[in-house]
């Protein structure tokens, strides 16, 4: 192995761990999140957050999600 193949090799697993970190924090955040509406638990579907209460339906843009009432859709 030379110099380049374990710096790459080194690189590959420093993203792998980055990218772990973030599913965590990513798993943590929605553990704290709720409907700023009804106040109940929410899950994560996709690319939104859905209130398991009354089914608003919250957009998450660049990876943060929008927990405003008047960006949310109404699940009928």
């Amino acid at each position: 192995m030379n110099a380049n193949n374990i710096s790459g090799y080194s690189l590959k697993i420093s993203v792998l761990s980055r990218l772990m970190e973030e599913k965590k924090m990513d798993k943590k955040l929605l553990e704290i999140l709720v409907c700023p509406v009804c106040k109940a638990e929410v899950k994560l579907v996709k690319e939104e957050i859905i209130c398991q209460k009354c089914g608003r339906i919250y957009p998450i843009k660049n990876g943060i999600p929008i927990m405003l009432e008047k960006e949310a859709k109404i699940d009928e």
